[in-house]
This record gives structure tokens, C-alpha cells and sequence, in this order.
């Protein structure tokens, strides 16, 4: 019995030993766990940011252009008159050389309007220079005429004073000289500054005629079509024997030793760019960059794309370049150099001004307000309110105040 008593007094014993050891062990971790989330707590009651340091840098915009390659020159050749083809000397693809002929139309018509306004001219050079002759030679008859009346005239009265001749044979004879007389200033009338009226008709005919001449002529040629400058056939819709109409347009001969890209550059953006600039436009479907340089900046805005239209030129001695490859071009512009700025992120706008959160070396937040000037890709001026070596934060803004204390982030980690 007594054996029996201490035996349950000894499992009395170890058993509220065993729950004072577990109600320990569970103390302390409840203290534990607790410890752990006020640490947490506390250390989320710290904001942690980044921050870069106030300097002074070169604010640089880079400007993207896109555009597609055009070649300098194309020129489309076209029938002038309507008309049979009688002969094609182009392919296409085909290299040709300016003034060499790539079209002939069928030119009998016109040879024979040819031959015709020639015989029509040599007529009427003829005319002109028989008309000339003819009215000389009445001019120097008539002349000639006058003078040998007037001579007889004078004659006669000296012989009329001494009784030689009748008063009817010198009334005879001054009524023979002033017909003469009549008949010169008759010719003389038809002169106009030293010509006859007569004969500036008939050289009139004759410059009309050599003009209908000449328009023959060039349907003529007209009729032979040729390239007015280098290039290569890159259209053709003409075949022998075709019948064309007039304006019809058959080769187009493509200039590409150089091409152009154009561009569109909003007002902004316009003052980085100066004629004779060298620009690099790199063509994608050749993985290659190719050197060119600005020939032209529209004087003028456009008023539907509010842009202005930039001409950059492009060499192409290998023609690697053809017409209407994808051309970007990426412009570094440097909007200021050697200036105060921070990154965009770092300035926040309210009630129409700018602010920045600065970290003191105690690690507190001040705000402080900022004057802006121009901005770049990253970066904005900062005209009045910093200094350089001043520590700016450039995240987790909408957390912060003045007073706040934070903790600067190790480069990588992300601001919570």
C-alpha cells in the first residue's frame, strides 16, 4: 500500500514537472515569434529608397527618325504623241547612259510632214528673196528714171530762155519729170526703216514657215524616246507593236548613285539639326549603317503633320541601296551641356510646382522645392534650389515627408 502511494506521488511529480517544461518551451517561443514580427514591424516602419547625389552633366535628348530610301532621280518616260511602237531598247533592270534612245514610235507620218513644211519653207525663202530683187530692181529703175527727167527737165529751160524750144515742149517735158518723180515715191512709200513693206511680208512667211518646219522636226524626234539621265529600267509596260496614246507612260529609269530619305522632325526636335550635318542611318534589311548628310530643312511647317520635312542624303557607289528600304537614324542631341539636373523620377509637379526629396547625411527627408529647366531622355535641369553633392531620392516618393527617416537601398534591391 505504501509502495502503491509513492508511486503515484513520484508520476504526480513528473508530470507537473512535464507541463511546467512544456508551458516553457511555449513562452518562449510565443516570445520569440513575437520578438520576430515587432522586428519586422519596426523595419518596415523604415522606408527604404534610392537615392543618386546632385552633379552636373550634359542633358542629351536622342531623337528617333524613321523614313524609307527614294532614289535621286526617277524619271518616267511617256509616248509625247500618239502611235505605233516600232522598236524597245530597254529591259528591265537594264543599266542605261542619258541620251541613249530606248523607244522608237513609227515616224513615216511625220517624215512626210517633214518633207512637206521643208518644200514649204524653201518656197517661201524664194519667194521672199525673188521679192527682195524684184522690188530693188523697180526702185533703181525708178531711180534711174527720175534722175534722167530731172536732167532733161534742167535742159530744156536753159533752152527755153533763149527761145530754143516751144512752151508746150517744156510744159511737156516738167510733166515728164514729175511723173518720175511720182513713181519713185511710189517705191520709196513702201519702204519701212529701209525696207519695203513688200519684202517684210515675204520674209515673214518665210520665218512662219521654218517655224512650222522646226515643230515638225521635233514630233520627229519626239518620236525617239531617250533617257535624260544615268540609271536603271525598273518599269516597263511597252512592247513592239504596241499602239500608245499620248501621255502614256511606258519605261521609268531610276537614278540610284543617290538616294534620299525624308523625315519628319516636330518643331521641338527641329533645332538639333543643321544643314550639312552628318547623320548615320542605319538600313535594316542590310544589318548595316550607311553615311549620309542633312541637304535640306523645310523653311516652312506642315500644317497637316505639324512636322517639318528633313532631306538627308545618302552615297550608293555599290547600289546596295534601292528604293523604299526601312531607314532609321538615332540623333544624339545635346540640349545643354554642363548642367545641374537630376533624374526625371526624382521631381514630383504640385499645385503648379516642382519639388524634390532631399536625404541628409542623418539619413531624414527634407522636401524642398525646385525651379525646372529643359528636360533630356533621363534627366531635367535644375535652374535654382540644389547644389551639386546633394542627396536626392528617386523612388518611392508618395511615401515620403519632411522628417521621414529612410534607408538607403543596396544597389539592386528593389524599394519596398
Amino acid at each position: 500500500m505504501h509502495i502503491r502511494n509513492v508511486i503515484k506521488s513520484k508520476n504526480k511529480r513528473l508530470i507537473v514537472i512535464g507541463s511546467l517544461m512544456i508551458l516553457v518551451i511555449l513562452l518562449g517561443g510565443a516570445y520569440k515569434l513575437l520578438y520576430q514580427r515587432q522586428g519586422i514591424h519596426d523595419k518596415k516602419l523604415v522606408t527604404a529608397v534610392h537615392i543618386v547625389s546632385v552633379s552636373k552633366k550634359d542633358l542629351v535628348k536622342n531623337i528617333s527618325l524613321v523614313g524609307h530610301t527614294v532614289p535621286k532621280e526617277q524619271i518616267d518616260i511617256a509616248a509625247k504623241y500618239p502611235g505605233k511602237i516600232e522598236y524597245v531598247g530597254a529591259a528591265l533592270g537594264q543599266v542605261v547612259k542619258a541620251g541613249q534612245v530606248l523607244i522608237k514610235e513609227d515616224v513615216g507620218d511625220a517624215a512626210l510632214t517633214v518633207d512637206a513644211d521643208r518644200h514649204a519653207y524653201n518656197q517661201a525663202a524664194a519667194d521672199a528673196q525673188t521679192a527682195e530683187v524684184q522690188l530693188n530692181a523697180n526702185y533703181s529703175r525708178a531711180r534711174a528714171d527720175y534722175d534722167k527727167a530731172q536732167m532733161t527737165y534742167q535742159r530744156n529751160e536753159k533752152v527755153y530762155e533763149v527761145g530754143g524750144i516751144s512752151a508746150d515742149d517744156m510744159d511737156a517735158s516738167r510733166q515728164q519729170m514729175e511723173d518720175a518723180k511720182a513713181n519713185l515715191a511710189a517705191i520709196e512709200d513702201q519702204m519701212s526703216n529701209g525696207q519695203a513693206s513688200s519684202i517684210v511680208s515675204a520674209k515673214e512667211n518665210m520665218a512662219k514657215a521654218r517655224s512650222t518646219l522646226l515643230i515638225a522636226q521635233k514630233q520627229e524626234n519626239d518620236m525617239y524616246l531617250t533617257s535624260s539621265a544615268d540609271g536603271i529600267i525598273g518599269y516597263r509596260q511597252v512592247e513592239a507593236g504596241d499602239v500608245v496614246t499620248a501621255g502614256q507612260k511606258l519605261l521609268s529609269v531610276y537614278n540610284n548613285r543617290t538616294m534620299y530619305v525624308d523625315y519628319q522632325v516636330s518643331e521641338q526636335d527641329l533645332p538639333a539639326f543643321s544643314m550639312g550635318m552628318p547623320v548615320d542611318v542605319n538600313i535594316e534589311s542590310l544589318s548595316q549603317s550607311v553615311k549620309g548628310s542633312i541637304i535640306y530643312i523645310s523653311p516652312s511647317i506642315d500644317s497637316t503633320s505639324m512636322t517639318y520635312v528633313l532631306r538627308v542624303s545618302l552615297d550608293n557607289p555599290d547600289n546596295l541601296l534601292k528604293g523604299g528600304m526601312f531607314a532609321r537614324a538615332l540623333v544624339k542631341s545635346v540640349l545643354g551641356s554642363n548642367v545641374i539636373a537630376v533624374p526625371k523620377a526624382a521631381i514630383i509637379a504640385k499645385n503648379g510646382k516642382n519639388y524634390v526629396y532631399i536625404i541628409g547625411s542623418n539619413n531624414v527627408v527634407q522636401q524642398k522645392e525646385v525651379a525646372v529647366g529643359i528636360s533630356g531622355d533621363e534627366d531635367t535641369q535644375i535652374i535654382s534650389g540644389l547644389t551639386v553633392g546633394e542627396r536626392v531620392a528617386i523612388d518611392n516618393l508618395a511615401r515620403l515627408r519632411t522628417g521621414l527617416k529612410v534607408n538607403p537601398l543596396i544597389d539592386g534591391s528593389d524599394a519596398t
